[in-house]
């Protein structure tokens, strides 16, 4: 089953600096870049950009994501 996130819920996630916390801000439905960064995203296959309490933004697949 796949998880329902919709933008304003707050999420965890593993980062290279241990673990981050932000908001989801949209669901991710077509190709985008974030930093010069290649999001594939799809209908089919879609990711959720985040932005972390400092500001900084990412997308990540929802099963990378955990609503708390």
């Amino acid at each position: 089953m796949a998880k329902t996130l919709k933008a304003g819920d707050r999420v965890s996630w593993r980062s290279h600096g241990g673990k981050a916390h932000g908001e989801v801000v949209k669901k991710v439905t077509k190709a985008m870049s974030i930093k010069g960064h290649k999001v594939a995203a799809s209908a089919e296959n879609p990711e959720y950009l985040v932005e972390t309490d400092d500001g900084t933004q990412a997308a990540h697949k929802a099963e990378a994501l955990t609503k708390l």
